[in-house]
Formats: C-alpha cells, structure tokens, sequence
C-alpha cells in the first residue's frame, strides 16, 4: 500500500515536528508499506527538506519526496527561461529541467510559489514579464500556511496578488492540479491501485486523492479542525493525528 502523505500540516508545523509521527512513519516502514511525502510548500531545496526530516528523527530518501516546485518545472520546456518569484525548491528543479532562470527581463513563464521575500520589486518583476508575453504558473494556489502559532498567508495569495496586477488566470502546479497527479503517478510507475492520501486539507489534499482515485484520510493537526466538518470531498476516515490514524489502520 501507498501512504501519501501532507507535510505541512500533517508531519510537521513549520520547523515542529507534530507529536508521535516519527514512530508512526516507523510504524508504516516495518509493515512493509511504501511512502511518498507529498507537498505543495515549494520554498526548500529536497535536499534541506531531507536534512529536515533527519532533525525529526525521520528517516527519509530523497526520492520519497515529491514537491509543487517540481511539478511546476514539468510544465515548462528544457531550454525555455522562467523568471522566478519564489523560493531556492522552485530554482532547484527548474534547473534540474534544464529551464534558465533569470531575476527581473523577459521570460516564457512566471513561476510563482511561497517565499518570505515577497516585496513590491518581485510583483513588479512578474507584472512586468507577464505584461511582455510569459505565462504565469503558480507552484500551489494554497492561500494559507499551517505554523504553530497559526495560519499565516501562503504562496496561493502571493500567486493571487500577481495574477490581479497582471490580469490573468495561472496555470497552477500542485495539489489538487494535474502536474501534481502526474508527477505522483510518474514516481510509482503507473496507477495508484492501493494506497491512501492523508492531509489537513479537503480543498487540496482531498481533491488529489479524488484526482488520483485514492481514498483521502483527514488529520485536524493543521488547517482543518473537527469543528469544520462536513467537508467537501468527504474523508473517507478521520483523526486528530497522523499517529492515530496509523494506529487505527494498522491494528
């Protein structure tokens, strides 16, 4: 069986690590499952995420980790520039495609994702690429990002902010969107048969699931609390962790 699993919100909030997911993840490894950590946060190379994970206590390959920066990368052609408006994750697989990337000129595409750097010279640089002809392609539409003191805004508002200025619709990348889909399908070799999606987000980790055919397990560790329900899709099961959850569908 395949456990897709969130991260921000599931495994860890910001730089925390949520109680009992190192076992659990543990749990899941012995019992003979394969796991894929799937997540629409674009900003960190996989290797920093990896060395994350290792902080953790969480044993991980890099190759278990799929990110919304490297579906965005799909979506361009080696050899095309892309003008980034987003984090080192989002430079790192462009450059693993074989896209240019440049700062501030005229591009094929605009990839925008979750950075803290966001400023008034980023959103003119976008507006102005996009005003020359480039495309605009969000890593995530996500609106919200999940920390232990609470949401604050995700890359999904910086996205919204460029597309207002610029006057167009983005293609988007990862969770619910098809690059996303794929990317995952390409990772396991073909259909997702057997496997479960688990996330604190109906709105993008349920819809994957929906996307790729999977049933969605619902955690109230990050955006989403018990007090919300019912939500759309609907889980097939919930919990208040990922811990319990494991322990639930192990036993």
């Amino acid at each position: 069986m395949v456990w897709i699993l969130d991260l921000d919100g599931v495994v860890w909030l910001s730089d925390t690590v949520i109680p009992g997911v190192p076992e659990a993840i543990s749990k899941l490894r012995e019992a003979g499952h394969t796991i894929l950590f799937l997540t629409n946060n674009s900003s960190r190379r996989v290797g920093d995420l990896v060395e994350k994970f290792e902080g953790m206590g969480i044993r991980v390959d890099a190759d278990e980790i799929i990110t919304s920066a490297q579906a965005a990368a799909t979506m361009l052609e080696p050899g095309s520039v892309a003008l980034v408006c987003a984090g080192d994750g989002v430079r790192e697989a462009l450059a693993a495609r074989g896209v240019k990337t440049v700062d501030s000129g005229p591009a094929d595409a605009v990839v925008v994702g979750f950075h803290k750097e966001f400023d008034y010279d980023r959103l003119n640089a976008a507006y102005q690429a996009i005003r020359g002809g480039a495309r605009l392609i969000g890593t995530n539409d996500d609106t919200t990002y999940p920390t232990p003191e609470g949401p604050i805004p995700g890359g999904g508002a910086l996205l919204a902010s460029v597309a207002a200025a610029a006057g167009v619709e983005p293609e988007v990348a990862g969770k619910p969107y098809q690059p996303m889909a794929d990317a995952v399908l390409d990772r396991i070799g073909g259909a997702a048969e057997d496997g479960m999606v688990v996330g604190d987000r109906p709105d993008t980790d349920g819809l994957i699931a929906k996307r790729l055919g999977l049933p969605f397990a619902l955690v109230f560790t990050g955006v989403t609390s018990k007090d919300d329900l019912p939500v759309d899709p609907e889980p097939v099961t919930t919990a208040p962790d990922l811990a319990t959850l494991v322990t639930q569908e192990l036993a």
